[in-house]
């Protein structure tokens, strides 16, 4: 045989081969990637739907056509091209690789987030690798017409975000299943039942580890790592909300017996190292049910007719040496965390409350900014260093606003100039720029079992806007202390907390949102604090007040720490940091390290290991802001799970083509009223105006809308809410 018969004779085999291989395999869970498997392995072919049909296996009109729908739906993503009628190619692309982040924004697409692009990548489930939320990958980026995201796929998977997962177990014969509770995992976790473990029932909260990684149509396998509880119980709920967002509950032994074992005395010797405060009037104002004080304020009133007022800060650093399991302890956790019904501390019991805390009637050591005040709130003197205080009496802020409506109790005279000061402090800062976020904030009684009973709004007195100046003063005065030090255009290494200055892009998508509720807004002129405290004075006790207050949060940019000197926009401060609650931040531990190694003579420090502590603390920080909304919004889901007999009114903070989103005004919770529960007529929805309206009765419903709502069904698991539509109270 001659070597061209015999290599046709080989091409024969090998689509024989491919042919056997497909054979009863094109199903609608792995056919795209089987014809993309075919068009990659001959990149420079062309073929008609009966060749690839042919090649694959495919046999009969029905899956020949499925076929072809197929290779259409391929072009219209720009896999292959159709290079003439019925005859496809696999795409030439201009693309580039870039690393980037997984943001798995729904079960049909997820964007990845890379620094060195403008816009996000938009990458197709089918295109995702078996890659997660939260993983680093590499993928292929191909140019995208108009002003559309690019769209890619990914070619590797670089690095897993993480391995391990909360959700409901759900067993079914000899094998089980994970449904995980984030939004950002698309599809259970198969548990075979060697993995499943002798103690794990159907319906527990579970943390399951990811022992094989999906492959193709496959699921992902695990094992039961951790059982929480039965689903719904108070303490599985909340332990599986720190879980989902990687956040602790218990300190490893080795960290309690190295915090158990620190001396409770002050030495003499200590003592004299430090500013000696114990004389001065100090005292403490907090919430009501706070155990642990990590600021105090003392007043002395001068001969000169100044007034020094001390801000004084338990200094954790004492007590946690660098390197320290302690310290090690409290970098990685770099928050505490607030969930409706308990606190995660970042630093053990015996020192949050015990050792740290400004105990009243007891010697503390502190590190302090200290300022002598004019009347008018000047600042002409500052001072900075460690001190020891001895606090007189710890208040309350019900309590000391009691002294400051009725002019009169204990310490009357030092609390009265500290509430005059602040409110000039307050109005400088307004003045100057800064802008007034008076969000409203909700909080639970919650009954022996964790079940909320009852749902109350905070209420902001003079008190806690007093106690607020005052640390806002220290931690600008700090900054600008350090910043200060600087020599030419070199600057001491600082921690500050930065606030960029908004995107104008997302200021004017809050004014046209703004608009629907009647509220004209103009950025143009540049005064965006102006104009944003002129609309939360206008809105101050109307139905859309709170959700204008918490958009026109999400339309800031995010604070976050740097070493950058950037300044803080939504407080109108050129330097700004966190020096005030060394307890339940880390990075406020970080700056009185660095304010105590330049105080004593340091020159400078490494910018680029603390700025690695700053990026770690900002993810952290983030993590435990998403914990504390998800452990409100479960507490909110459940209190009105319990009052699905009675009416509220609402307002439309959102309309989509599957539903509109209802605020309920009275508990501040969100809750959808589905488009198909809607009977009354058959609705359609405008994009254009984001308005729902009745093809016959030619009812409306748009953003800003009063109705009348009461529960229809609650998602404990989801977190969501379903609400009946009874009337609607606006036109």
């Amino acid at each position: 045989m001659n070597s061209k018969n015999r290599k046709g004779d080989m091409s024969k085999r090998t689509d024989s081969t491919e042919k056997r291989k497909h054979k009863n395999s094109y199903t609608e869970a792995n056919n795209i990637k089987l014809i993309m498997n075919m068009f990659e392995k001959h990149q420079n072919e062309a073929f008609n739907v009966k060749q690839l049909g042919r090649k694959l296996g495919v046999k009969g009109k029905k899956n020949q056509q499925h076929l072809l729908n197929n290779l259409l739906d391929l072009e219209n993503r720009n896999k292959i091209t159709q290079i003439e009628p019925a005859v496809f190619q696999l795409a030439k692309r201009d693309q580039k690789v870039i690393l980037g982040k997984v943001d798995f924004v729904n079960p049909r697409f997820a964007f990845i987030i890379c620094d060195e692009l403008e816009k996000d990548i938009k990458v197709s489930v089918n295109d995702m690798a078996g890659a997660y939320d939260k993983d680093i990958v590499r993928v292929a980026v191909y140019k995208q017409k108009g002003d559309r995201n690019p769209e890619g796929e990914i070619l590797e998977i670089i690095e897993r975000g993480k391995d391990t997962y909360v959700g409901t177990l759900k067993i079914t014969g000899t094998f089980g299943f994970v449904i995980p509770d984030s939004k950002k995992v698309h599809g259970d976790i198969y548990i075979p039942e060697a993995r499943l473990g002798k103690e794990a029932k159907d319906g527990d909260k579970v943390i399951t580890k990811i022992v094989k990684w999906p492959v193709g149509d496959k699921r992902a396998i695990g094992k039961i790592d951790q059982i929480l509880g039965e689903a719904g119980t108070n303490d599985a709920e909340m332990h599986s909300i720190l879980a989902e967002f990687d956040l602790p509950t218990d300190f490893p032994e080795y960290v309690e017996e190295y915090a158990s074992k620190i001396s409770t005395e002050i030495h003499a010797k200590e003592i004299e190292k430090r500013r000696d405060f114990r004389k001065t009037t100090t005292f403490t104002v907090d919430p009501i049910d706070a155990k642990d004080f990590d600021d105090a304020l003392s007043v002395d009133f001068l001969d000169n007719g100044n007034v020094q007022v001390g801000i004084h800060i338990a200094d954790v650093s004492h007590y946690m040496p660098e390197k320290s399991p302690l310290e090690k302890e409290a970098y990685k956790r770099a928050t505490s965390v607030y969930l409706v019904d308990r606190v995660v501390p970042m630093l053990p019991e015996n020192l949050s409350n015990g050792l740290c805390s400004l105990r009243p009637n007891e010697d503390k050591l502190t590190f302090s900014a200290v300022f002598e005040l004019t009347e008018e709130g000047k600042v002409v003197n500052e001072w900075f260093g460690r001190t020891v205080i001895h606090s007189n009496q710890r208040f309350s802020y019900e309590e000391a606003q009691e002294v400051i409506v009725a002019g009169k109790g204990d310490y009357d005279k030092e609390i009265i100039f500290l509430n005059n000061t602040a409110k000039k402090l307050r109005a400088k800062r307004f003045t100057d720029g800064a802008i007034n976020f008076e969000t409203a904030e909700v909080r639970f009684k919650l009954d022996e079992e964790g079940t909320p009973i009852e749902l109350i709004t905070k209420v902001r007195f003079d008190a806690h806007k007093m106690i607020e100046e005052f640390m806002l003063l220290a931690n600008k005065k700090v900054a600008e202390f350090i910043y200060n030090k600087k020599e030419g255009k070199n600057l001491k290494t600082m921690v500050y907390r930065a606030h960029e200055n908004p995107d104008p892009e997302k200021l004017n998508d809050f004014a046209t949102f703004a608009k629907r509720f009647g509220h004209e807004i103009n950025f143009e002129d540049g005064n965006v604090a102006h104009t944003i405290n002129n609309l939360t004075d206008e809105i101050v006790g109307k139905p859309e007040e709170n959700l204008l207050q918490n958009l026109a949060i999400r339309s800031m940019s995010k604070a976050r720490y740097t070493t950058e000197a950037i300044g803080h926009f939504g407080l109108a401060f050129k330097h700004y940091t966190h020096f005030t609650s060394p307890i339940r931040r880390y990075p406020d531990v970080m700056v009185h390290r660095l304010l105590d190694f330049y105080l004593t003579g340091g020159q400078n420090m490494d910018s680029d290991a603390i700025d690695e502590k700053c990026v770690h603390s900002s993810e952290k920080e983030k993590s435990a802001s998403q914990a504390e909304r998800a452990s409100i919004k479960y507490k909110q889901v459940e209190f009105m799970k319990n009052h699905d007999e009675e009416e509220f009114d609402g307002i439309i903070t959102g309309v989509t083509d599957w539903g509109i989103f209802v605020e309920i005004v009275e508990t501040k919770c969100e809750g959808m009223v589905r488009m198909s529960d809607m009977r009354d007529d058959y609705y359609e929805f405008d994009p254009k105006t984001f308005t729902v309206y009745g093809k016959s009765n030619k009812q409306k419903y748009t953003l800003g809308d009063l109705l009348r709502v009461k529960v229809k069904a609650t998602n404990l698991r989801d977190r969501t809410m379903d609400l009946e539509l009874l009337e609607k109270l606006s036109d």
